[in-house]
């Protein structure tokens, strides 16, 4: 079996060179490759009304609300709840029973022990930090998709680039950045892969200012210092987005604002 994205062109294209089975997933249940699909009794997965359902021609089982699903945050990562169809298609495929699914699926829970780097989310008494390590602009997007869904009244953004990506997909990611956040932290990476660590700089910063949104920024070298300097600054209602792998970092200081609660508490 492969199992593709039916919403994606690229992968509905590479179905006509596969030699084995096909099963799509989409998160619009009037895709028209599954609607095919449905016409020919074949097996799909999709996200109709708020379910993840898998499909059998007409007929739909549905696994779980996508809002009982840890992995999509509530149902507010778009880009979760899709690959959670894909899991949800290829498990029914190998022969797990719906129930088995739905139960692993709800068990399941992103952090740093078993999702290291992705959608991390740390919540602090006033304000929030999520660390995704996303690198290119379509991992931008997907986060960026996410942030619309958040409600909080500042988002500042931390980002990066390294020097063995295109400068179209440098300049891009900032751009995307410059939409989703009121400020930006521009980071060095320890290894800028064959760029100067300015030149990196300048591609961000151009990317930044073609939004033309006045989002601000300033440049902080050191990622932990940049981490820090956004957790100062920040007050009820910050939500900030580290795109960066220093999770043990932001855990660290979760643990020291934990224990200064409870020091305090106990002096009371």
């Amino acid at each position: 079996w492969a199992v593709l994205n039916a919403d994606d062109p690229q992968c509905v294209k590479i179905a006509k060179e596969l030699d084995c089975n096909v099963a799509y997933f989409s998160m619009d249940e009037n895709n028209p490759i599954l609607c095919r699909a449905a016409e020919g009794e074949c097996i799909s997965a999709v996200y109709e009304n708020g379910f993840i359902t898998i499909k059998k021609g007409a007929w739909k089982i549905r696994i779980s609300k996508a809002t009982h699903v840890p992995l999509t945050v509530g149902g507010k990562a778009n880009f979760m709840i899709a690959n959670v169809l894909a899991a949800t298609l290829a498990s029914y495929l190998w022969g797990f029973k719906t129930e088995d699914i739905s139960l692993a699926l709800h068990t399941f829970r992103p952090g740093t022990a078993q999702t290291p780097g992705r959608m991390n989310i740390f919540e602090f008494s006033k304000y929030k930090v999520l660390v995704d390590f996303a690198h290119n602009p379509a991992g931008y997007n997907a986060v960026a998709d996410f942030l619309s869904n958040i409600e909080e009244p500042e988002k500042i953004g931390i980002l990066s680039a390294v020097g063995d990506r295109r400068d179209e997909d440098i300049i891009e990611c900032a751009r995307i950045a410059a939409t989703m956040f009121s400020h930006i932290i521009i980071k060095d990476e320890k290894d800028p892969r064959g760029r100067s660590y300015e030149e990196i700089q300048n591609l961000l910063i151009r990317g930044i200012k073609s939004a033309c949104n006045g989002t601000t920024y300033e440049i902080i070298s050191n990622e932990q210092e940049a981490i820090t300097s956004a957790m100062d600054r920040a007050h009820e209602g910050t939500f900030i987005t580290a795109f960066s792998k220093a999770i043990h970092f932001v855990q660290q200081k979760l643990d020291e604002e934990h224990e200064r609660i409870i020091s305090g508490a106990r002096m009371q």
